[in-house]
């Protein structure tokens, strides 16, 4: 699981103790786990933990807001940086969108089931994000489409979300291997914003 920046330096003792909370609260949810436990899982006591952080709480919202910057950061540089045609743009944004869907599979599990229970502030923060990033694929599947409209480009966006994100719901994905199912899921989301 990638829960930290593309070129970032040696997982911290934080980043594992994220990384590990993610996977045990999408494997047992958020009340299933304790912090003694996810202080087993990455070897220091669960009181250690209050080091690093105030509480689960805290971890939780720290996963799920970070990744909610880092997409958008990523769809930002992605966008930015292309240069080329409005194609090369969207299938970045895709290639990006599957990078995460695959390897960070443990982060939509846990957004899909605990969101709820974040502060609202920080829900709300969550929420503000995720519209910005719906907002840079909307711009970027209307520039490849033009005469989209905007309401057609934003259920299609949502939809090839809904799509990318099943990742770790779906069956046989495994058994194809990573480089196959990122290909199998591009064509995928290219084939779904085709029909705009």
């Amino acid at each position: 699981m990638s829960t930290r920046p593309v070129g970032a330096d040696a997982p911290t003792r934080r980043d594992q103790i994220l990384q590990e909370a993610a996977r045990l609260f999408a494997a047992r949810g958020f009340h299933g786990v304790g912090v003694d436990e996810i202080g087993a899982a990455v070897g220091i006591s669960g009181p250690a933990l209050y080091r690093h952080f105030p509480g689960k709480d805290a971890m939780l919202a720290e996963l799920l807001v970070g990744i909610s910057e880092r997409l958008l950061a990523g769809g930002r540089a992605r966008f930015g940086s292309t240069g080329g045609p409005p194609e090369a743009v969207l299938d970045s944004l895709i290639a990006g969108h599957i990078d995460f869907a695959l390897d960070d599979r443990a982060l939509i599990v846990l957004h899909d089931r605990e969101l709820d229970r974040l502060r609202q502030e920080d829900r709300r923060r969550v929420r503000r994000l995720q519209r910005e990033y719906v907002e840079l694929w909307v711009e970027a599947l209307r520039e490849a489409r033009p005469g989209t409209g905007e309401p057609a480009a934003r259920a299609s966006v949502h939809a090839v979300f809904g799509l990318l994100n099943s990742t770790p719901h779906q069956a046989g994905g495994e058994a194809m291997g990573r480089e196959a199912m990122a290909a199998l899921l591009h064509r995928l989301a290219r084939g779904a914003f085709g029909v705009v």
